[in-house]
């Protein structure tokens, strides 16, 4: 089988020129759920972003399911990819839930009936069957992460890249996405800040730091090595406040 996802060489640069990307091997299995950790600017979300064409590498391929990513696969590998963004108000734009949700089946062309089976299928998906004709906006933060999974849930996405999922919720609601995440059987991309999280839904971590992977394997052997989450910025040292007394006489 081949792998979910496959980059080889990849680099990136912004517009100024500056490297945020630089030579990217990562590898995804079918049905693996990866955390990528790392400090702000390490190139997480930059990352997720390449995998289904929202930025163009540089140099560097892009295989994901057995498809390269070019312009001529470029519209099948967006439905296969789902991109969840860190702030749902990005992906949530339409006067309903049903709306947005619908949007991706509805830019594939598919007819009425698949698309109603598909919205409804994805609503379930993530236990918010009743919240159709509900406002977006109105919604709390948990309750748009949910929805702004359904969106791409509807598109039939076999992989999801989540970026920063845990962000904004309170702890009911971190909880209630860890469930739901356990729940579904899509392969997994994640960028997280939240260590514990990274430990509860992936098996596999990654850390990335200055645009580079700088560590790559099991989760409880990447978070439990102190020295690796200082280095890279991920846990603070604490500093020693003991103090050595001498006594004369």
């Amino acid at each position: 089988m081949e792998p979910a996802i496959q980059i080889k060489d990849l680099s990136f640069n912004y517009p100024d020129g500056h490297p945020a990307l630089s030579d990217i091997q990562f590898t995804v299995e079918v049905g693996e759920r990866v955390a990528m950790v790392g400090p702000n600017g390490a190139g997480k979300s930059t990352l997720l972003l390449h995998l289904n064409g929202i930025l163009i590498p540089n140099q560097g391929t892009i295989v994901i399911n057995g498809l390269i990513l070019d312009k001529q696969n470029q519209g099948r590998i967006r439905a296969m990819v789902g991109q969840v963004f860190q702030q749902p108000d990005d992906q949530l734009f339409s006067p309903t839930v049903y709306e947005d949700v619908a949007y991706g089946p509805i830019y594939m062309g598919l007819p009425v009936s698949e698309i109603e089976t598909r919205v409804r299928n994805a609503l379930s998906a993530v236990h918010m069957d009743d919240y159709a004709q509900r406002v977006p906006f109105h919604l709390s933060t948990g309750e748009k992460k949910r929805i702004s999974i359904a969106t791409v849930l509807s598109m039939d996405s076999k992989i999801l890249a989540l970026d920063e999922p845990t962000a904004g919720l309170d702890p009911r609601a971190r909880n209630d996405l860890i469930w739901l995440l356990e729940e579904l059987e899509q392969t997994m991309v994640i960028a997280t800040h939240d260590l514990d999280f990274a430990r509860q839904t992936c098996a596999r971590t990654v850390v990335m730091d200055r645009g580079r992977i700088v560590a790559d394997g099991p989760t409880d052997q990447i978070l439990n090595d102190q020295e690796l989450l200082i280095m890279h910025g991920l846990i603070i040292q604490k500093k020693d406040h003991s103090h050595r007394f001498t006594s004369s006489g």
